[in-house]
Protein backbone atom coordinates (compact mmCIF):
# COMPACT_ATOMS: atom_id res chain seq x y z
CA UNK A 1 0.00 0.00 0.00
CA UNK A 2 1.42 3.53 -1.15
CA UNK A 3 1.91 6.37 1.74
CA UNK A 4 -0.75 8.53 2.07
CA UNK A 5 1.51 11.56 2.61
CA UNK A 6 3.44 10.86 -0.81
CA UNK A 7 1.66 8.04 -2.38
CA UNK A 8 4.60 6.35 -2.89
CA UNK A 9 6.82 8.53 -4.24
CA UNK A 10 9.48 9.45 -1.29
CA UNK A 11 8.88 13.06 -1.51
CA UNK A 12 6.12 14.88 -0.07
CA UNK A 13 4.40 18.47 -1.09
CA UNK A 14 4.78 20.77 1.95
CA UNK A 15 3.62 24.42 2.24
CA UNK A 16 5.78 27.15 4.39
CA UNK A 17 5.00 30.81 3.99
CA UNK A 18 2.48 30.52 1.41
CA UNK A 19 5.58 28.94 -0.80
CA UNK A 20 4.79 24.81 -1.85
CA UNK A 21 7.59 22.95 -1.79
CA UNK A 22 8.69 19.11 -1.10
CA UNK A 23 10.45 17.40 1.17
CA UNK A 24 11.72 13.69 1.68
CA UNK A 25 9.05 11.65 3.74
CA UNK A 26 9.54 9.69 6.77
CA UNK A 27 8.42 7.01 4.96
CA UNK A 28 11.65 7.21 2.57
CA UNK A 29 13.69 7.15 5.75
CA UNK A 30 12.34 3.94 6.85
CA UNK A 31 12.82 1.76 3.99
CA UNK A 32 16.52 3.24 3.71
CA UNK A 33 16.80 2.13 7.34
CA UNK A 34 14.89 -1.05 6.60
CA UNK A 35 17.01 -1.89 3.48
CA UNK A 36 20.60 -0.98 5.62
CA UNK A 37 19.67 -3.45 8.94
CA UNK A 38 18.54 -6.09 6.06
CA UNK A 39 22.34 -5.79 4.41
CA UNK A 40 23.76 -5.48 7.80
CA UNK A 41 23.38 -9.77 8.17
CA UNK A 42 22.37 -9.22 11.74
CA UNK A 43 21.05 -12.88 12.92
CA UNK A 44 17.70 -13.24 12.75
CA UNK A 45 17.76 -14.17 16.25
CA UNK A 46 18.58 -10.66 17.47
CA UNK A 47 17.95 -8.31 14.23
CA UNK A 48 14.93 -7.03 16.20
CA UNK A 49 16.47 -6.75 19.80
CA UNK A 50 17.51 -3.34 21.67
CA UNK A 51 19.33 -2.21 24.45
CA UNK A 52 15.88 -1.48 26.53
CA UNK A 53 14.75 -5.00 26.25
CA UNK A 54 17.46 -6.17 27.95
CA UNK A 55 15.83 -7.61 31.53
CA UNK A 56 18.24 -5.91 34.41
CA UNK A 57 19.18 -7.33 37.40
CA UNK A 58 21.67 -6.24 40.69
CA UNK A 59 24.78 -6.87 38.69
CA UNK A 60 27.00 -3.67 38.57
CA UNK A 61 29.23 -4.49 35.75
CA UNK A 62 26.40 -5.85 33.77
CA UNK A 63 24.51 -2.53 34.26
CA UNK A 64 28.20 -0.32 33.31
CA UNK A 65 28.22 -2.26 30.14
CA UNK A 66 25.00 -1.55 28.68
CA UNK A 67 25.61 1.99 29.90
CA UNK A 68 28.77 2.06 27.76
CA UNK A 69 26.89 0.18 24.79
CA UNK A 70 24.23 2.95 25.12
CA UNK A 71 26.99 6.03 25.13
CA UNK A 72 28.39 4.47 22.20
CA UNK A 73 25.10 3.97 20.24
CA UNK A 74 23.98 7.54 20.41
CA UNK A 75 27.71 9.24 20.17
CA UNK A 76 28.93 7.43 16.98
CA UNK A 77 30.25 8.52 14.53
CA UNK A 78 32.12 10.48 16.92
CA UNK A 79 33.64 7.95 18.64
CA UNK A 80 37.34 7.05 19.23
CA UNK A 81 37.21 3.65 20.32
CA UNK A 82 35.38 0.43 19.50
CA UNK A 83 33.74 -1.94 22.21
CA UNK A 84 35.20 -5.13 23.30
CA UNK A 85 32.56 -7.38 25.35
CA UNK A 86 34.89 -10.29 27.29
CA UNK A 87 32.39 -12.66 29.21
CA UNK A 88 31.12 -16.83 29.49
CA UNK A 89 28.58 -17.90 27.55
CA UNK A 90 24.77 -17.03 27.56
CA UNK A 91 25.31 -13.61 29.64
CA UNK A 92 24.30 -11.34 26.82
CA UNK A 93 27.18 -10.13 24.38
CA UNK A 94 25.18 -10.61 21.14
CA UNK A 95 22.04 -9.13 22.41
CA UNK A 96 24.37 -5.90 23.04
CA UNK A 97 26.38 -6.27 20.09
CA UNK A 98 23.62 -6.76 17.85
CA UNK A 99 21.34 -3.64 19.78
CA UNK A 100 24.05 -1.23 19.55
CA UNK A 101 24.83 -1.95 16.01
CA UNK A 102 21.39 -1.71 14.96
CA UNK A 103 20.40 1.68 17.23
CA UNK A 104 23.67 2.78 15.43
CA UNK A 105 22.08 2.40 11.46
CA UNK A 106 18.45 3.68 12.39
CA UNK A 107 19.91 6.66 14.08
CA UNK A 108 22.69 7.42 11.63
CA UNK A 109 22.17 5.54 8.36
CA UNK A 110 25.75 4.29 8.81
CA UNK A 111 26.73 0.99 6.75
CA UNK A 112 27.06 -1.71 9.39
CA UNK A 113 27.96 -5.25 9.45
CA UNK A 114 27.71 -7.79 11.90
CA UNK A 115 29.76 -11.39 11.09
CA UNK A 116 30.23 -14.48 13.48
CA UNK A 117 34.23 -15.09 12.81
CA UNK A 118 34.15 -18.87 12.39
CA UNK A 119 30.90 -18.01 9.66
CA UNK A 120 33.12 -15.51 7.98
CA UNK A 121 36.32 -17.76 8.09
CA UNK A 122 34.13 -20.00 6.35
CA UNK A 123 32.94 -17.75 4.17
CA UNK A 124 36.39 -17.24 2.93
CA UNK A 125 37.32 -20.32 2.92
CA UNK A 126 34.87 -21.02 0.33
CA UNK A 127 36.21 -18.76 -1.97
CA UNK A 128 38.74 -21.31 -2.79
CA UNK A 129 36.46 -23.40 -4.69
CA UNK A 130 36.61 -23.04 -8.01
CA UNK A 131 32.94 -24.02 -8.10
CA UNK A 132 32.18 -20.86 -6.20
CA UNK A 133 32.95 -17.46 -8.96
CA UNK A 134 32.69 -14.89 -5.81
CA UNK A 135 36.58 -13.42 -5.01
CA UNK A 136 38.05 -13.92 -1.55
CA UNK A 137 38.28 -9.59 -1.93
CA UNK A 138 34.37 -9.26 -3.09
CA UNK A 139 33.78 -11.13 0.57
CA UNK A 140 36.55 -9.24 2.72
CA UNK A 141 36.26 -5.52 1.14
CA UNK A 142 32.81 -4.63 2.80
CA UNK A 143 34.03 -6.34 5.94
CA UNK A 144 37.40 -3.74 6.27
CA UNK A 145 35.06 -1.21 4.91
CA UNK A 146 31.88 -1.19 7.10
CA UNK A 147 31.29 2.25 8.93
CA UNK A 148 30.61 -0.38 12.10
CA UNK A 149 31.85 -3.81 12.08
CA UNK A 150 30.64 -6.49 14.70
CA UNK A 151 32.72 -9.39 14.82
CA UNK A 152 31.48 -12.27 17.26
CA UNK A 153 32.66 -14.83 19.29
CA UNK A 154 36.43 -14.14 18.76
CA UNK A 155 38.55 -16.30 19.32
CA UNK A 156 36.70 -19.72 19.37
CA UNK A 157 38.44 -20.68 15.44
CA UNK A 158 40.37 -23.02 15.36
CA UNK A 159 44.08 -21.11 16.00
CA UNK A 160 46.11 -21.98 12.99
CA UNK A 161 48.15 -19.13 11.01
CA UNK A 162 46.01 -18.97 8.00
CA UNK A 163 43.14 -17.53 10.70
CA UNK A 164 45.58 -15.10 12.18
CA UNK A 165 46.75 -13.98 8.96
CA UNK A 166 43.20 -13.53 7.71
CA UNK A 167 41.35 -11.48 10.95
CA UNK A 168 44.92 -9.63 11.28
CA UNK A 169 44.26 -8.13 7.79
CA UNK A 170 40.56 -6.99 8.56
CA UNK A 171 41.49 -5.50 12.02
CA UNK A 172 44.70 -3.54 10.54
CA UNK A 173 42.96 -2.29 7.74
CA UNK A 174 40.06 -1.50 10.12
CA UNK A 175 42.55 0.41 12.89
CA UNK A 176 44.40 2.17 10.30
CA UNK A 177 41.61 3.40 8.81
CA UNK A 178 40.10 4.22 12.00
CA UNK A 179 37.21 2.27 11.49
CA UNK A 180 35.27 1.90 14.82
CA UNK A 181 34.70 -2.42 15.34
CA UNK A 182 32.68 -3.93 18.27
CA UNK A 183 34.46 -7.49 19.36
CA UNK A 184 32.35 -10.29 21.73
CA UNK A 185 34.67 -12.94 23.10
CA UNK A 186 34.45 -15.85 25.90
CA UNK A 187 37.85 -15.78 26.31
CA UNK A 188 39.31 -13.66 29.18
CA UNK A 189 42.07 -10.88 28.65
CA UNK A 190 44.48 -12.57 30.99
CA UNK A 191 47.74 -11.13 31.39
CA UNK A 192 49.86 -14.74 31.69
CA UNK A 193 51.25 -14.89 28.07
CA UNK A 194 51.38 -19.04 29.13
CA UNK A 195 47.79 -19.42 30.04
CA UNK A 196 46.31 -21.29 26.92
CA UNK A 197 42.71 -19.76 27.05
CA UNK A 198 44.26 -16.21 27.52
CA UNK A 199 42.60 -14.06 24.31
CA UNK A 200 45.91 -12.65 24.11
CA UNK A 201 46.55 -16.19 23.10
CA UNK A 202 43.86 -16.94 21.13
CA UNK A 203 44.01 -14.22 18.66
CA UNK A 204 47.61 -14.14 18.41
CA UNK A 205 49.51 -11.13 20.29
CA UNK A 206 50.05 -8.85 17.43
CA UNK A 207 45.96 -8.69 17.04
CA UNK A 208 45.58 -8.43 21.39
CA UNK A 209 47.64 -5.20 21.08
CA UNK A 210 45.90 -3.58 18.65
CA UNK A 211 42.54 -4.51 19.86
CA UNK A 212 43.18 -2.48 23.29
CA UNK A 213 44.30 0.52 21.24
CA UNK A 214 41.22 -0.21 19.45
CA UNK A 215 38.61 -0.61 22.12
CA UNK A 216 37.09 -0.13 25.60
CA UNK A 217 37.48 -3.45 27.01
CA UNK A 218 34.48 -4.69 28.59
CA UNK A 219 34.99 -7.56 30.80
CA UNK A 220 31.42 -9.06 33.07
CA UNK A 221 29.85 -12.47 34.50
CA UNK A 222 26.41 -12.99 34.91
CA UNK A 223 23.56 -15.36 34.66
CA UNK A 224 22.80 -17.32 31.86
CA UNK A 225 19.98 -15.47 30.13
CA UNK A 226 19.13 -19.35 27.94
CA UNK A 227 18.73 -20.64 31.21
CA UNK A 228 15.73 -18.25 32.52
CA UNK A 229 12.92 -19.97 33.17
CA UNK A 230 9.45 -18.89 30.99
CA UNK A 231 8.36 -15.27 32.77
CA UNK A 232 11.33 -15.63 34.60
CA UNK A 233 12.65 -12.27 36.10
CA UNK A 234 15.47 -10.28 37.62
CA UNK A 235 15.03 -12.54 40.78
CA UNK A 236 14.98 -15.59 38.62
CA UNK A 237 18.51 -14.35 37.10
CA UNK A 238 20.18 -13.35 40.54
CA UNK A 239 19.49 -17.00 41.62
CA UNK A 240 21.03 -18.56 38.29
CA UNK A 241 23.98 -15.73 38.76
CA UNK A 242 24.64 -17.08 42.02
CA UNK A 243 24.69 -20.61 41.00
CA UNK A 244 26.70 -20.02 38.10
CA UNK A 245 31.03 -20.82 38.93
CA UNK A 246 32.70 -17.58 38.39
CA UNK A 247 35.32 -19.19 36.06
CA UNK A 248 33.75 -20.69 32.99
CA UNK A 249 35.11 -24.21 31.22
CA UNK A 250 36.44 -22.67 27.97
CA UNK A 251 37.64 -24.58 24.93
CA UNK A 252 41.65 -25.40 25.34
CA UNK A 253 43.97 -24.48 23.03
CA UNK A 254 46.09 -27.23 21.11
CA UNK A 255 49.33 -26.87 23.46
CA UNK A 256 51.27 -27.26 20.32
CA UNK A 257 50.24 -24.53 18.43
CA UNK A 258 50.32 -22.21 21.44
CA UNK A 259 53.83 -23.51 21.91
CA UNK A 260 54.55 -22.66 18.63
CA UNK A 261 53.57 -18.81 19.32
CA UNK A 262 55.32 -18.56 22.15
CA UNK A 263 58.24 -19.22 20.45
CA UNK A 264 57.71 -16.87 17.42
CA UNK A 265 57.58 -14.06 19.71
CA UNK A 266 61.15 -15.26 20.60
CA UNK A 267 62.51 -16.20 17.01
CA UNK A 268 60.17 -14.17 14.74
CA UNK A 269 59.39 -15.43 11.10
CA UNK A 270 58.77 -13.37 8.03
CA UNK A 271 55.44 -12.08 7.44
CA UNK A 272 54.07 -14.47 5.06
CA UNK A 273 51.95 -14.01 1.99
CA UNK A 274 47.90 -14.33 1.89
CA UNK A 275 46.71 -17.30 -0.66
CA UNK A 276 44.62 -14.49 -2.22
CA UNK A 277 45.46 -11.56 -4.66
CA UNK A 278 44.77 -9.04 -1.85
CA UNK A 279 48.97 -9.01 -0.88
CA UNK A 280 50.02 -9.48 2.35
CA UNK A 281 48.61 -8.45 5.98
CA UNK A 282 49.61 -5.17 7.38
CA UNK A 283 52.96 -4.76 9.13
CA UNK A 284 53.15 -3.04 12.83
Amino acid sequence: MACTHCDGTGWRPIERDGVRRVERCDCWQDSITTRLIDDANIPPLFVRRDLDDFVIYPNEKLIAVLASARRFADAFPVVTKGLCLIGPVGIGKTHIAASVLRRVITRTKARGLFYAVGDLLKLIRSTYNPVVRTAEMDIIRPVMEADLLVLDDLGREKPTEWVEETLNLIVDTRYNCKRPTIFTTNYEDMSDDTELDALKVRVGFRMHSRMHEMCEFLEFDGADYRHLPPNGGPDDLVTLWKKAPRRRTLPARSGVLAKAQLQSLKDPKPHRELNWPGGKAGRG
